[in-house]
């Protein structure tokens, strides 16, 4: 049964935030006991092998969108990412260069850790949707909704960035990342719900935009399973 757009719109946000990657007992590993640096270091570099990528999603999704309105606010994100003019900041690929300076890894380590295959699972799943004009709405729905939804994830009213840094002595501007996009992706997830609403025309849209959202979300949790599957075996 075809959903009408608010009671669709209702659904994704649902779908969204029944499924909490801030559940993950790797976030309590982070914050219980002694401050753990090598899984905190751990985490943070395949966290980073998702950053390299997203510049990417977005400019598939800028460039195959078929919707004029929402073609112009994708270009406002994708200038934000390349430069970070409008929060003011940099691009953001650099602003998690200096999170991982700031935690005490060096640009050569940064640059020679692989995603472990959960991660790269995630990755892989969004690359092949964004590309794909044909199923450009599950691509959408994956990346403008679950992925940048991740950052709006709160525990006991704080962010997980705020909860870290706080917890690990880090200052504002090393979590600068983090916090930019916190703010920024209330309003993307917000533009990618409209996005997702006015593409899915059809049943079997909304059935495939509402699983992509599901499934990117189980993908995320995966994701950090296989971080902390792999901490372990390494200690």
């Amino acid at each position: 049964m075809l959903l009408g757009k608010d009671e669709f719109k209702s659904a994704l946000r649902g779908t969204l935030e029944r499924n909490i990657t801030l559940d993950n007992p790797i976030f309590a590993d982070l914050m219980v006991g002694e401050p753990n640096w090598k899984l905190l270091r751990f985490m943070t570099l395949q966290g980073y092998q998702l950053t390299k990528h997203f510049l990417i999603y977005v400019e598939n999704l800028f460039f195959y969108c078929p919707l004029p309105r929402h073609k112009r606010l994708l270009l406002h994100n994708l200038y934000e990412e390349e430069t970070g003019r409008l929060s003011r900041t940099k691009n953001h690929v650099e602003l998690m260069h200096d999170f991982i300076r700031a935690i005490g890894v060096s640009d050569e380590e940064r640059d020679a850790v692989e995603p472990l295959p959960a991660t790269r699972e995630l990755i892989e799943y969004r690359l092949e949707h964004v590309r794909d004009p044909r199923r450009y709405h599950i691509g959408a729905a994956a990346v403008m909704i679950a992925s940048e939804g991740q950052n709006l994830e709160t525990r006991a009213g704080e962010a997980r960035h705020s909860a870290l840094g706080r917890r690990y002595g880090l200052s504002d501007k090393d979590a600068l990342f983090f916090s930019v996009h916190q703010k920024e992706d209330v309003g993307h997830v917000r533009e990618g719900i409209e996005l997702v609403s006015d593409l899915c025309d059809t049943e079997q849209m909304q059935e495939e935009a509402l699983h992509a959202v599901d499934h990117t979300c189980k993908l995320f949790y995966r994701m950090y399973e296989g971080i902390g599957q792999a901490y372990r075996e390494m200690s």
